[in-house]
């Protein structure tokens, strides 16, 4: 009922020729969206984007069989019918839309979308009892798996681990610059830079809630402020350090986590237990920067403790020092 209403076809209810056709709209759409992904990669990452040209090539091929195939059997004319049109059929989700995709997603999504091809073709082999569509259904089954054979032989080819690994190392790269780098500055700015007013809050007040109040809306500002300075303050095309929503998201994100870690202990009532609790998370939150800035950003660990615990005791101490005077 639901597909005569919204003009989809079950795919129960198609021809031969039909499910021919769809194999070769189908066929021409993943060349169409592998040349994208080569595109998109061909800048950066040359290697990969060879093996994407290789696989919209192979893909051109499959769809000139078919073709050959379906003019042999049915004529010139191809109905029209695509993905979308058939109610059940696998679904794309339009990636190769996006402009900043990574490369591990991109790798990814090839193989997801030729292992779900594959899948959908077995499965519906399985569902028919006609011995010429379960056939059909059968080859190009069989053919979607040579796909992920022939991805891997032109891997081997075009990608060898030297050039995967350089391209490795540049993706990686791009995570820091993207990623890593905004969200330990945030994390970094929401963990020290509310050490003095929640600490000063406390002890001025010995009010655990209200210095909650206080912990929590310096969090939250500060996460607002980062992250629309990190988003306003470079596009990321000079740079090349990516998106700046996605900068300004990971540094507002962790800036307000920062913050919050040890804001969130003065909801226990008693100021002692929550102020000893909070003592506790700002430990882990400075020997948390420090293994970060040790495992992505290479620096000695020593010296990245040293520098964050250093700057973290000296604000720490200004807020105690504050609140009680």
């Amino acid at each position: 009922m639901l597909s005569s209403l919204t003009f989809r076809r079950r795919f129960s209810d198609l021809s031969e020729q039909e499910v021919l056709a769809l194999a070769i709209s189908s066929e021409e759409d993943d060349a169409r969206i592998y040349r994208s992904f080569a595109e998109q990669l061909r800048g950066v990452y040359p290697a990969s984007a060879a093996v994407f040209d290789g696989m919209a090539s192979e893909e051109d091929g499959h769809r000139q069989r078919l073709i050959d195939l379906h003019r042999t059997r049915f004529g010139e004319v191809i109905p029209l019918i695509r993905r979308e049109h058939v109610a059940g059929f696998y679904a794309r989700r339009p990636l190769w839309l996006s402009q900043t995709l990574s490369l591990d997603t991109i790798r990814g999504e090839a193989g997801a979308m030729e292992k779900a091809a594959q899948d959908f073709y077995v499965r519906a082999a399985a569902r028919t009892a006609d011995a010429a569509t379960r056939k059909l259904l059968g080859d190009l089954a069989a053919a979607e798996a040579g796909h992920e054979r022939h991805a891997e032989g032109l891997e081997a080819t075009h990608l060898p681990p030297d050039a995967r690994a350089r391209e490795d190392q540049v993706a990686k790269r791009q995570f820091v610059l993207t990623w890593v780098q905004p969200g330990l500055a945030g994390l970094m700015d929401g963990s020290v830079s509310t050490l003095a007013p929640i600490f000063a809050t406390a002890f001025a007040t010995q009010s655990t809630w209200t210095t909650f109040l206080v912990g929590s809306a310096a969090s939250v500002g500060a996460g607002i402020s980062m992250g629309f300075t990190e988003a306003a303050h470079d596009d990321g095309v000079l740079s090349g350090r990516g998106s700046p929503w996605k900068r300004g998201l990971a540094s507002g994100v962790m800036t307000t986590i920062g913050g919050m870690g040890h804001a969130l202990p003065y909801l226990i009532p008693d100021f002692w237990t929550a102020t000893t609790i909070a003592f506790a998370v700002v430990f882990v939150e400075l020997w948390a920067i420090a293994w970060i800035q040790n495992r992505y950003m290479e620096t000695p660990f020593l010296r990245a403790a040293l520098q964050v615990v250093l700057g973290g005791a000296l604000v720490f101490a200004a807020g105690v020092l504050i609140g009680g005077g």
